[in-house]
């Protein structure tokens, strides 16, 4: 198969491995497109950096693609049962993917685009009739920006608690990542103080969550700095405004989980408009094709900085919907292709 030569352009060049990444690679293998999957990291490299004992709030018949059902005896799957069954699903159809190959920009040519790379072999240059980005948002965790946040020991992606027993630990953000690694934090020893820039924990907290962390609060297992906002990192402390007055919080590591925004430099080097306030890219809402011919956006890069609107639960169909648009339209310029 074509992996995107000049000469030979592919049908779909998709830029993101995630779950919806292989949805649309799927759905292109089905009505006999090519496709290749490019990823700057690993197969759903967004999963593989989840918390490591993480479970889906999610059932696993949402988590479903491409026809592949997600057999496990649990309801709710955990992070290692989700990783399995996406390679799985990306086996079973054969997908060609290029991993650990990040894509540095989408180039519209004629009715083509040049898609530039770098990888582990260096640059390259590879070609298709139509890209979609189905990126998500993950990679792109948001930051304080605040002095010292670049120090080693401040962190923006939590993944397992052992390192901090008897350590005093600062989470700073109280959506769900902030609750969810206090808490684990916590009961693994860790002293944890927790800061957050509003009155009490997000209201989106997840619903079985919430009362533990608000009771951990009130009994003092865990300190939290509610109306907050942090100013500086310093020599192992945080520096934090609170009511007017700065204190100083001991930290040996702090967390900074304060949420994601995609990247949709992609996406305007193309061409594709991009709303300044919101980062929704400008996108037709039923064949998700943007303002540039045969670019299209799946998945949560579609939201924009509300990123808690699209899951992979309910962006399943987006690779069917983008690949038999793109399918009647290749079929309709063969069809006007002289013989």
């Amino acid at each position: 198969m074509s992996l995107g030569g000049e000469e030979s352009p592919l049908d779909l060049l998709v830029v993101g491995a995630g779950p919806t990444g292989i949805a649309l690679g799927a759905a292109a293998r089905g009505r006999g497109l090519s496709a290749l999957l490019v990823d700057r990291g690993p197969l759903v490299a967004s999963i593989v950096d989840y918390p490591v004992d993480m479970t889906f709030f999610t059932t696993r018949d949402k988590l479903e693609i491409a026809g592949v059902p997600f057999a496990v005896p649990e309801d709710k799957p955990n992070r290692r049962q989700a990783i399995a069954y996406y390679q799985a699903v990306a086996e079973v159809h054969r997908l060609a993917v290029a991993t650990h190959e990040e894509v540095v920009a989408i180039e519209p040519r004629e009715g083509r685009f040049r898609v530039r790379t770098v990888g582990r072999g260096g640059p390259r240059t590879r070609w298709a009739r139509a890209t979609a980005v189905a990126t998500g948002y993950f990679g792109h965790p948001l930051r304080l920006n605040v002095p010292g946040e670049e120090q080693p020991w401040v962190r923006s992606r939590y993944r397992e608690p052992w390192e901090h027993h008897g350590e005093d630990v600062v989470v700073i953000g109280a959506g769900n990542s902030g609750a969810e690694a206090a808490l684990d934090l916590y009961r693994h020893g860790a002293r944890v103080t927790l800061i957050h820039r509003g009155e009490a924990p997000k209201a989106t907290v997840k619903y079985w969550l919430r009362p533990d962390l608000e009771n951990r609060i009130e009994e003092g297992a865990i300190r939290a700095l509610f109306r907050a906002r942090v100013l500086r990192f310093g020599e192992r402390c945080v520096e934090v405004e609170v009511g007017g007055a700065v204190e100083v919080v001991r930290a040996d590591a702090a967390y900074v989980l304060v949420g994601y925004a995609p990247d949709t430099s992609l996406l305007r080097g193309a061409g594709v408009a991009v709303d300044p306030v919101s980062g929704v890219p400008s996108f037709d809402p039923e064949t998700f094709e943007t303002g540039v011919p045969g670019l299209y956006v799946a998945g949560t890069v579609q939201a924009g900085r509300e990123t808690h609107r699209i899951f992979i639960e309910n962006s399943r169909d987006h690779g069917e919907r983008i690949v038999a648009h793109l399918a009647a339209r290749l079929r309709g310029a063969a069809a006007v292709r002289p013989a």
